[in-house]
């Protein structure tokens, strides 16, 4: 078992406090020193240059997603040079008529060092780290890789 904190912070600052008017801009602070900025989503009066909620979300899936992948590749012996990927989530309503993520797209590009795995062998690959991710674990979201 492993614990996992973030120090989440948001403070009126003298702000008119009115749903159309409060600042939505707040701090994640992560256990390693890094403060990441965070807002809502534009389309929740947010601002568009920090990170939102449904953008960090995408990216801890894309992300656990990609180190499961590279740990069965090295483990199978295969290099990888780059990895690259394109996630896109989609907001809808979930199956209880609330909204969620309920879809996220991986579209990974990858580089190997030599030759790569065979198609079905990838496909292989991307299916077990899916199930071995702890964030799609996690989730009831969709997931799904396209090629």
């Amino acid at each position: 078992m492993s614990e996992h904190v973030v120090d989440v912070s948001w403070s009126r600052g003298g702000h008119e406090f009115t749903y159309d008017t409060y600042d939505r801009d707040h701090e994640w602070r992560f256990d390693g020193g890094v403060t990441v900025p965070g807002s809502a989503n534009p389309k929740y009066l947010g601002n568009p240059g920090p990170v939102d909620p449904e953008e960090a979300f995408v990216a801890a899936i894309s992300s656990c997603h990609m180190l499961t992948f590279l740990a069965i590749a090295a483990r199978k012996r295969l290099v990888v040079d780059a990895y690259d990927d394109h996630a896109v989530g989609v907001m809808a309503p979930g199956p209880t008529g609330r909204l969620a993520i309920t879809q996220v797209t991986l579209h990974p590009k990858i580089v190997w060092n030599g030759a790569g795995p065979d198609a079905a062998t990838l496909e292989r690959m991307h299916g077990l780290a899916h199930r071995e991710c702890f964030i799609a674990n996690s989730v009831t979201t969709e997931i799904t890789v396209a090629g």
